[in-house]
């Protein structure tokens, strides 16, 4: 059913509109998306596809009010040091992208040491986004790119798309085929701009704590329907 599909990207929204029709806190809708996160990731895994990328926290994140970002801090100390074991068991290779400065520093080791123990892993690439943005992204690449033509480390003649890829937070992970949109919202937000170039969008309503295995077979399925032409006829 997935040969052809070897990256799904999703973009996770609506935790807190979750949690708002259901008169909670907006911190009960964030423990359950990262419950949804878990069954979607192994589902993924098991299915056969190579690699999935979620945007589990924004660069415009941490605009948020102090309070949610302490509570997203703590849910993601406690998910880096024991949620992550079941689909490092699938065999998976976990990266990190982002601006890990801006992270405390506790929990840029416990990433880099999930890193360093499945570097080794093949069969499933999981890429968490976190304190990502891809406009910083891609000019922090152009930064250290016109660095080594400044040195004379790089001919500017040899600038092209590949290279410019290979100096992203993603090298070596194929552009997704795929990108999911959970929460009715229908743009990208500053996610995954370069390397979604030619990705087959996908917008659904179901809010992200909701969204389940079935809902995401169905999506492959349509997926599987469309003729992807890379611009050609």
């Amino acid at each position: 059913m997935t040969d052809t599909i070897q990256h799904i990207a999703v973009i996770m929204d609506g935790n807190g509109r979750w949690a708002k029709a259901r008169g909670l806190p907006r911190s009960a809708g964030h423990k359950q998306g990262a419950e949804t996160l878990q069954k979607i990731a192994e589902a993924v895994a098991d299915m056969g596809i190579k690699c999935l990328t979620v945007y589990a926290f924004s660069t415009e994140n941490w605009n948020r009010p102090k309070e949610e970002v302490d509570y997203l801090m703590g849910l993601l100390r406690q998910y880096l040091k024991s949620e992550f074991k079941q689909i490092q068991e699938r065999g998976a290779r976990i990266r990190f992208i982002g601006e890990r400065q801006m992270l405390a520093d506790d929990i840029v080791e416990q990433m880099e040491k999930i890193e360093s123990d499945t570097k080794n892993n093949d069969k499933f690439t999981f890429c968490i986004a976190l304190s990502y943005g891809s406009r910083q992204e891609i000019t922090s690449t152009f930064r250290k790119l016109a660095e080594r033509v400044k040195n004379g480390q790089l001919d500017i003649d040899n600038i092209n798309e590949k290279l410019i890829s290979n100096e992203l937070y993603t090298q070596g992970i194929p552009d997704p085929d795929l990108v999911i949109r959970t929460s009715g919202e229908e743009r990208i937000s500053n996610y995954l701009l370069w390397q979604i170039a030619y990705s087959e969008l996908f917008f659904t309503k179901t809010l992200w704590p909701d969204f389940s295995v079935d809902e995401l077979k169905d999506i492959i399925n349509q997926y599987q329907t469309r003729e992807r032409r890379y611009g050609k006829v």
